[in-house]
């Protein structure tokens, strides 16, 4: 199981603001609130939201929430936020759940905000704890502010009373996951079901040249120096592989066609796959000596046929790495 242990902190305690609010007409406005027993993934889940352009905060104190998603919706137009709520919050916020939930509902539309609850089996959670060597929240927290002993919970004890905490979230919950036999893979596709939204992935063809350093960080890298160089011409020198006189250059050599045919045919077949393997992000880099003319060529007509023939959810951008050098 690869979900992400959530964080162990306590929270300090907070009075509860007005929760109230101006009415406002959004479109395809998502608020989440994102809760869930400790250990189940609830970090996790706020991490795939962000990957999936949510705007993720994580151990917000409940009376807070009418105040955060006014910010950011009214002020900021900000229309997909997720809202990560736990066993850290105040108690006296736990309590006062349904009224802060009926006014963010109110405010924004019943259909705008869902509250999204992440659990585990009880057997499950002890193990990711003892995995991780963490320590429950409840395990160091006093939960019984009336009572002058503090509380202390071993792990068992401290995961059965986090239930009872968070009932007054958990019974409102919308969406319902259960990441006992989940991966993280699973767990996002998971989320886009519920949430409805499809996989996307961004291209990224970046030009660069080798003599400044190849780019750590691409995914496939393509070398085109075997391709005539326009540099040794000393009338396109200056001139870049996004210019006309050098594609009229290139376009004596049958190699330079081909050569972006075969990239290109390759690029078409496999870059869709990635859809399927939840990535976010593939960056492919053509590099030749100096990251000005063949490079930047083969980039930029690679990025004019991918954007043509990729599925949707595809996105292909094209940036040179050389151009602050040019």
């Amino acid at each position: 199981m690869d979900i992400s242990q959530d964080q162990s902190e306590n929270q300090a305690a907070s009075t509860t603001p007005k929760i109230s609010a101006p009415k406002i007409s959004t479109d395809k406005l998502s608020i989440l609130v994102v809760s869930g027993r400790s250990g189940s993934g609830k970090t996790s889940v706020l991490n795939i939201l962000e990957d999936l352009g949510y705007y993720s905060i994580d151990n917000l104190p409940l009376s807070l929430l009418p105040s955060a998603a006014h910010k950011l919706v009214k002020e900021s137009g900000i229309n997909r936020i997720a809202l990560g709520v736990d066993i850290r919050t105040p108690r006296a916020d736990l309590s006062n759940f349904a009224a802060i939930y009926a006014s963010l509902k109110e405010t924004y539309g019943a259909q705008a905000v869902q509250v999204l609850y992440v659990t585990a089996q009880e057997s499950t959670l002890i193990a990711r704890f003892n995995a991780t060597r963490r320590v429950h929240p409840l395990m160091s927290q006093d939960v019984d502010s009336d009572n002058a002993n503090h509380v202390v919970f071993n792990l068992p004890a401290a995961i059965k009373k986090e239930v009872e905490l968070l009932k007054p979230i958990s019974s409102q919950a919308d969406i319902k996951i259960d990441t006992t036999t989940l991966n993280i893979h699973q767990l996002k596709d998971r989320l886009r079901e519920h949430i409805g939204m499809d996989n996307q992935i961004v291209i990224n063809l970046l030009s660069f040249g080798f003599k400044h350093g190849s780019p750590i960080d691409a995914d496939f890298v393509f070398d085109v120096r075997i391709l005539p160089n326009p540099h040794w011409n000393p009338e396109l020198r200056a001139s870049t592989g996004l210019d006309a006189e050098v594609s009229t250059f290139f376009a004596e050599y049958p190699e330079v066609a081909e050569m972006l045919d075969d990239i290109d045919k390759f690029l078409t077949r496999w870059l869709p796959e990635f859809l399927h393997n939840n990535r976010h992000t593939v960056t492919v880099a053509i590099g030749c000596t100096g990251g000005k003319h063949r490079s930047v060529f083969i980039t930029d007509h690679l990025q004019r046929r991918l954007a043509d023939t990729m599925p949707e959810g595809v996105k292909v951008l094209a940036k040179h790495r050389e151009k602050s050098r040019w």
